[in-house]
């Protein structure tokens, strides 16, 4: 038995008002997930009636991020070569191409009395409000044009008075549905404005456009959130009088910033486009957001895509609000980062490393080279972002390392025993040949040199790898040796001596 009736449709309404906010890309995921796992439609539809705040460029780039996410609609608004296209049944998918369908609506709810022409100035709402104010009463409209006779309204309009068009909110009424994550919810209208529906400029605003879209194109669950909750009511009311089945709605946990106030740009970032820029793997980064809100109950983090969409339930999604807390984000990034072959790891790390050669007027030493790929892949097991790369190898890309030279002594020994060791070491290693220059045959070459002259690991090793990195906490000695090579290994052992 399937679980609904009618096929699953889902969507994703982004306003192009500019970056997608880690927000936006948890309701398209989950929007996105519900639809998949029910094997119905997830479609997105652009929400562009507030034109005065559209940025340009900014649909495309919600598409484009989306698609990096691996979030690709089944209809609605796509990318074709670059650019907005549209595919599906129900479109136009955009809503400023849609204004004759909102107004028919708007006009049909005023011919049936359920909705009225309000010719309020701006001037006279912006009084209303302050008087509302200094009486410390809810601001909201007074339904001054509600009980205009006709007779009035029809001479406004012939003379061309600016009106909007208001709902028309019965009087106490119990208003009441059923939200898949808060369960049944009952607000009396009495808390309801009369809302406007349409603007004066011939717009609708989102109460009316999203009732008119959502059943025209067939959306069965709505998925938002927390914001939207106290709107559902009017959108519930806008169904009713357009004779209309709603869709059933979810409304998502607020996502909150680790001292649990929302989200917002002045504690760090919420554009997705930040995060992928400092090196967050856009698998990593939709692992973490799927985690934000919802719980699946057991002690697994990791999820792939098609995991996700195997284990998500809304049964499992919390009321109260989800911290983003980058520390976790960076581990799971970090555990993404292992995960890479070494050739993906090196195509995705390359872009970042370049920019910190760049950016740090760095010259690629002549036995990098030959060596790139090896040099990029010492850092993939320590670092958390893809923009951590230059600076984890950055001793491999200069010669003075600049380190404190007690930093050279093994816990259990002293500067001398150091020193002898170092000198030891480059009289050995200028015995071998290039070819001993391999990870393999150097670490070979170096539990000889302990054993023939009965040595702790600790003595030689540590020592060593602080004199070829300059920190006590970087990759093992013979991997910096392999790309070094001979003569970068002797000098930097040679410098090791002189700080002692």
């Amino acid at each position: 038995m399937p679980l609904f009736s009618k096929k699953i449709r889902t969507r994703f309404a982004p306003s192009p008002t500019g970056y997608m906010h880690v927000g936006n890309l948890r309701s398209a995921l989950y929007e996105y997930l519900f639809a998949k796992q029910n094997k119905g439609i997830f479609f997105i539809r652009l929400e562009d009636t507030d034109q005065s705040r559209e940025v340009a460029g900014a649909a495309e780039n919600i598409l484009k991020v989306l698609k990096i996410a691996g979030i690709e609609p089944d209809e609605g608004i796509c990318l074709k070569e670059g650019k907005l296209a549209e595919k599906g049944h129900f479109g136009p998918y955009t809503q400023s191409q849609r204004l004759n369908l909102y107004q028919k609506y708007a006009n049909q709810l005023v011919k049936a009395g359920l909705a009225y022409y309000c010719f309020c100035t701006e001037e006279r709402l912006e009084l209303l409000r302050k008087d509302q104010e200094a009486a410390k009463l809810p601001t909201r409209y007074d339904f001054h044009c509600r009980s205009l006779l006709p007779e009035e309204v029809q001479k406004r309009l012939d003379q061309g008075d600016k009106y909007v068009i208001r709902m028309k909110v019965p009087e106490n009424r119990e208003i009441e549905f059923e939200d898949m994550v808060r369960g049944k919810i009952k607000v009396n209208s009495r808390e309801i404005d009369d809302q406007i529906i349409l603007k004066a400029d011939g717009f609708p605003t989102y109460h009316l456009a999203h009732a008119v879209d959502d059943h025209l194109m067939e959306t069965t669950h709505v998925i938002r959130g927390e914001e939207w909750l106290p709107s559902t009511p009017k959108h519930i009311l806008l169904f009713e009088a357009l004779g209309w089945e709603p869709p059933i709605y979810a409304h998502l946990p607020m996502i909150l910033n680790t001292d649990r106030t929302k989200l917002s740009k002045r504690q760090g970032d919420v554009a997705v486009e930040d995060y992928l820029a400092k090196g967050y793997l856009p698998e990593a980064l939709l692992n973490f957001i799927s985690l934000l809100g919802w719980n699946p109950g057991t002690e697994k983090e990791l999820f792939t895509l098609d995991e996700l969409i195997k284990e998500f339930s809304f049964a499992k999604v919390h009321k109260a609000g989800a911290v983003f807390d980058v520390k976790k984000l960076d581990w799971m990034n970090g555990e993404y980062i292992k995960k890479l072959e070494n050739k993906i790891f090196v195509q995705a790390a390359m872009p970042f490393f370049e920019k910190f050669l760049t950016d740090n007027n760095f010259t690629i030493p002549a036995y990098l080279e030959a060596n790139f790929d090896k040099a990029l892949l010492l850092a993939q097991q320590r670092i958390s972002r893809l923009a951590e790369v230059g600076e984890g190898i950055r001793f491999l890309l200069t010669e003075n390392l600049g380190y404190d030279p007690a930093k050279l002594v093994w816990k259990k020994s002293d500067a001398a025993k150091a020193k002898e060791i170092l000198n030891l070491l480059i009289n050995d290693i200028s015995g071998y040949a290039e070819t001993d220059f391999t990870k393999e045959n150097f670490e070979n070459k170096l539990k000889d040199f302990i054993t023939r002259n009965n040595l702790a690991n600790g003595d030689v090793l540590w020592p060593l790898r602080v004199a070829l990195t300059g920190a006590d906490k970087s990759p093992a000695p013979f991997e910096v040796a392999e790309i070094l090579g001979k003569e970068a290994t002797l000098s930097r052992l040679r410098q090791a001596i002189e700080k002692l």
